[in-house]
Parts: C-alpha cells; sequence; structure tokens
C-alpha cells in the first residue's frame, strides 16, 4: 500500500487556518550556536545500561556501550546522500510537527536531494508500508502547530522479527537510511530493538529516537525534559487557573482535577507549583508513605473541615491519574492481577462480569483478594479489564477524581453526625488530559522540538543508530542549549511487563528529595487553609522572553535556576 491510498485530499486541500497558526507559521524555531552551521561532532567515553548491565549488554551487543554524542561547531558542511523515514508514536504531544520540521529543514540543508518521509498512523505505517513524502509545500501547513495529524500516530509495537523484515522492503524500495522514531519510552525501547535488529543484520539502517511524553517521565541525566511537557502543563495549568478563579468568585464547590500522568505525578506537580491549588496529591509520596486510599480520603476531609471553619466551603484538588496504582495495597493488586491474566487470559476473557470477579477472587492471593473486595465496584472491575498495548492498567479510564469525592462527601458525612463538621461540601469533577495533547507548542517546545529534529538529522548524517537526540542546557538561552545524543541502552534496565521481564528504558518518577517536590511541600501546609490561587493565564507567544520564552517551573527547579 502506498501513500496515494491514504486519503490524500485530506493533505492536498488547502488549508484553512486561524490568525494564529496564521502567525505561527511565520515563526523561525531558535537553534544552538552548534547547529547553526556545519557540525562535527565530539565524542565521550563508553557507556552503560542504568541497570541490569549483563542482561542488556547481551540482549544489545551490537548497540550497547556506546559512547555519549555532543555537537560541536565544525568547518566542513556535510552534503551526505541520505533519505529518512519518520514515525511518530504513541500519544500526541505538542511540538511534533517541529521535530519534523528541523528533520526536513536539516536533511534538505544536507542535500537538496535528500528526501524524508512520513510513515503514516504510527509504526504500523512502516510495516504495512503507509506512507507519503514530505515536501516544503505539504510541511509549511503544519510548521509551530501541535497534535501529529501531519501524519498520524499509532501504537503498534515494533518487536518482532516479520515487522522488521516487512519494513525493511518500504526502507529500501525508498532507498531510506534510516528511521527517527519519535516517541516515549516504550516507543524508543522499540526503536532500540529495531537498531540492534538492523545492526545485527548488518543492513545498514540506522535508527534514531526523540524524547516525546507530556508526562515528563522520559527524563534522566541526560533528558532534562520531554518535549510537550512544557506546553501541556501551561495548558493545563491556564484551565486550572480559570477554575480556581470561578472557584473562588462562586465559593460553593470543592474542584476534583485528574491530570495525565499515570506512572509518573509530574504534570500534577508542576500545575500546583504554577497555580498553587488547596491540595495537590503525589502518587509518588503516598507510595512511600504507604498510605491507604482511607487514609488519603481523610487527608483532604480534613482540609475541607479546616477551610469550613474559616467559612471557605471551597476549594480546588488535585489528583494525578495514576494514583490508584501508586497506593501499595492497590499496586500490589495490579501486580499480581497482570500475572494473572498474562497467563490465564484465555481462560477469564470469555466469562460473563460476575464469573470474572469469582475466578479472580478464588485465584489471588488471600491479602490481595481481601484487597480486591474493598474496592468500589467500578475501580475493582476496571481493575481486571484487558491491559493496553503495553501491559498497564488503563488507570485513565478509572474517575479516581470522582472516587475520592464521594468517599470524601461520605466521610464529611459521618463527621457531621458526629458534629466534627458544620461546613458544607460540594463537588465538580474535571479529567484535563485530550486537551493539552495537542495545543499549539509554546515558543520553548516549538524551539526545542526544531533542535530534536535538527540533532536526530545530525546524528544519522555521522552514520549513528540506536540513539535517542538530546539538547541540555534548556534553562539557558536557546544560543547556549547544547545538543547530541545518547545511546537509548544507556536509559534501559530490565522490568517484568506482561508476566515477562523485558528490556525497557526507565521511568523517571516524581524525586521527594528533588527541589520541584520540595518548592511544593514548603508551601502546601499554608495553601491548604489558605485561598491564593494564581491564574497563569494562556500561553503567550510574543513578547517579552521573560513571559513568552520560560520554561517549566519544574525544569527551572531542578536546574537551580
Amino acid at each position: 500500500m502506498v501513500f496515494r491510498t491514504f486519503n490524500i485530499n485530506n493533505y492536498n486541500r488547502i488549508m484553512e487556518i486561524s490568525a494564529l497558526q496564521k502567525e505561527r507559521a511565520a515563526y523561525q524555531p531558535k537553534l544552538p550556536k552548534a547547529l547553526q552551521g556545519a557540525v562535527k561532532i565530539s565524542e565521550g567515553k563508553p557507556t552503560q545500561s542504568v541497570g541490569d548491565q549483563e542482561e542488556i549488554k547481551k540482549l544489545f551487543p551490537n548497540t550497547y556501550g556506546m559512547p555519549l554524542i555532543e555537537f560541536v561547531p565544525g568547518t566542513e558542511a556535510n552534503n551526505a546522500k541520505i533519505n529518512i523515514g519518520v514515525i511518530l508514536s504513541g500519544g500526541q504531544a505538542p511540538g511534533g510537527h517541529n521535530v519534523i520540521s528541523g528533520l526536513f529543514d536539516t536533511v534538505k540543508k544536507l542535500n537538496p536531494e535528500n528526501r524524508l518521509y512520513g510513515f503514516l498512523m504510527g509504526p504500523g505505517g512502516l510495516v504495512d508500508h503507509n506512507y507519503i513524502e514530505i515536501t516544503e509545500e505539504f510541511l509549511a501547513n503544519y510548521r509551530n502547530t501541535g497534535g501529529f495529524d501531519m501524519i498520524g500516530s499509532g501504537r503498534t509495537k515494533l518487536e518482532k522479527e516479520d515487522q522488521f523484515e516487512k519494513g525493511l522492503q518500504i526502507i529500501r524500495k525508498l532507498d531510506i537510511k534510516a528511521i527517527v522514531i519519535i516517541g516515549g519510552d516504550d516507543s524508543n525501547t522499540n526503536a532500540c530493538v529495531l537498531a540492534e535488529y538492523y545492526a545485527a543484520k548488518k543492513y545498514g539502517v540506522q535508527v534514531i529516537g526523540c524524547p516525546k511524553t507530556i508526562d515528563g517521565d522520559l527524563k534522566n541525566d541526560q533528558i532534562e525534559t520531554s518535549f510537550g511537557f512544557d506546553t501541556a502543563t501551561k495548558t493545563y495549568s491556564e484551565l486550572i487557573g480559570n477554575i480556581e478563579r470561578d472557584c473562588n468568585s462562586a465559593r460553593k464547590y470543592w474542584h476534583f482535577v485528574k491530570l495525565m500522568g499515570r506512572s509518573a505525578s509530574h504534570i500534577a506537580l508542576e500545575c500546583a507549583l504554577q497555580t498553587q491549588p488547596n491540595i495537590c496529591l503525589i502518587s509518588e509520596e503516598v507510595q512511600a508513605k504507604d498510605m491507604t486510599l482511607n487514609q488519603i480520603v481523610e487527608q483532604i476531609a480534613t482540609v475541607v473541615a479546616k477551610r469550613a471553619e474559616k467559612g471557605n466551603n471551597f476549594g480546588v484538588v488535585l489528583v494525578p491519574e495514576g494514583l490508584i496504582e501508586f497506593i501499595p495495597a492497590i499496586g500490589r493488586l495490579i501486580q499480581e492481577l497482570n500475572d494473572l491474566l498474562a497467563a490465564h487470559g484465555a481462560d477469564y476473557k470469555d466469562l460473563d462480569k460476575d464469573a470474572q470477579r469469582k475466578y479472580i477472587l478464588e485465584h489471588l492471593s488471600k491479602e490481595n483478594a481481601a484487597t480486591f473486595e474493598t474496592l468500589p465496584e467500578g475501580v475493582a472491575r476496571q481493575l481486571s479489564l484487558d491491559r493496553d498495548p503495553h501491559g498497564n492498567v488503563q488507570v485513565s479510564l478509572i474517575e479516581t477524581e470522582k472516587l475520592l469525592s464521594d468517599m470524601v462527601g461520605a466521610l464529611l458525612d459521618k463527621w457531621k453526625k458526629d458534629g466534627k463538621f458544620t461546613g458544607k461540601f460540594a463537588a465538580q469533577h474535571h479529567f484535563f488530559g485530550y486537551e493539552g495533547r495537542c495545543a499549539a507548542p509554546s515558543n520553548f517546545d516549538a524551539d526545542y522540538c526544531y533542535a530534536l529534529g535538527t540533532s536526530a538529522a545530525q546524528l544519522i548524517a555521522a552514520g549513528k543508530t540506536g540513539y535517542m537526540a538530546i539538547v541540555k542546557n534548556t534553562t539557558d538561552t536557546t544560543d547556549n542549549w547544547k545538543a547530541g545524543g545518547v545511546p537509548i541502552t544507556m536509559m534501559m534496565n530490565m522490568e517484568k511487563r506482561n508476566g515477562e521481564m523485558k528490556p525497557v528504558i526507565r521511568k523517571a518518577l516524581v524525586e521527594l528529595d528533588g527541589a520541584p517536590f520540595k518548592a511544593w511541600a514548603a508551601m502546601r501546609d499554608e495553601l491548604a487553609v489558605e485561598t491564593k490561587y494564581v491564574y497563569p493565564g494562556p500561553i503567550q507567544y510574543w513578547g517579552p522572553a521573560d513571559v513568552c520564552d520560560q520554561p517549566t517551573k519544574t525544569l527551572a527547579l531542578e536546574q537551580n535556576k
């Protein structure tokens, strides 16, 4: 199947665009000095994986131990002849189009005859040979825009040899030298597997990754932030600020706001730092303190009661999407459920709802069965359903914000009967997820992503494979950003997925001894009882740099800026 069969009218039509998009199209992203002209590479020392070194080295003998790379200004232009294929993988994140823009501009700068092909609807486009050639005319509609609609995205996992070989067929047909996979930790793990396979077979096909996820959990010593986090958290913070202002105006509702972030609470923490709500739950702290669901509910109810004593029957609570998984007792239950479904899914899946519940209770350990029985029916049911393609519970479907408010309301009713609570409690619920994934990228993300795309092209021109493009020193001015590449194996360890130990990129959790969490912890007792909301307003694209070009508070605190 070729690109002419893929709804091509959507791409060849004259796009109707907003005034903002028209003006943003003229924005030229800024590049670090090292990427502005001729480029050469500076190689560091050999690397090793963050964990399970022997296992990772055994699985990736051809791409393990490679050095870190930094780009520095060169004297000779590289006119490498390279065609490149690009894939958008996984959930959307603001700035993906700018990665492709940086990739395209650099490829054409290296050699005007070079071509860039976009594989449609994610990694499946490579396997199924669905593609489109990206041209300047086509790309012009997408520069500095949000979303992944340029070529679409998907969640097909590249992990089997027949997929690699089918992909190779179209790679050979289009004379492609390298594939760039723009995705999160799982997508970049797949990129590493693909790079290793092609290297082992000596096919001469390079694979480069780019760090994408609004969740903020793809970061480490080499990756300061994943793209999209800046824009998404600023978008959510605008909405939370609007809710806070409404809350402070009506003064009669408690707003429970669930925020994306299944595996870590970076989004919730950043939004708390920007907006100063009354409560922000941090999943990692709940886990570290071995808190129960009832303890969390009592903590929230206590704040509600204290504010009510001052006549403030209103407030804002931020809830990370993955909170349920971090409650230790529920986390242990989920782990056993994962193993159970992986081993006996065929016996289980065709049973009716009541029979499934009975089957689970009969096969769980005594402790986990007791936890399962105490959960509200809707939550228990969701935990027992099919996992996502990566083996994860689909926690976004659990209405944690409503669960918490219902339980808080029930506890306050009990306290009222006992004379411990004399205020009023009424709740409103929100889930901010899709609202932030495709927002028009902030200046930070527009520049950062363009630099990532440029770095990816330069890694390919330098003959590298199995690397992830990186840009560092991002709290400084753009001129002083440092670009380069990190071996993907350096970020990997072994973890259990779908009942099996698999090599994966280690996720970054909120560090409880880190500056961002400490900054929140220092103010939260006061914010719980006082009303000191901050209203960030919309993302600004034009104006003073201290308004328009600032990184997230998380990044600034981590870099001590």
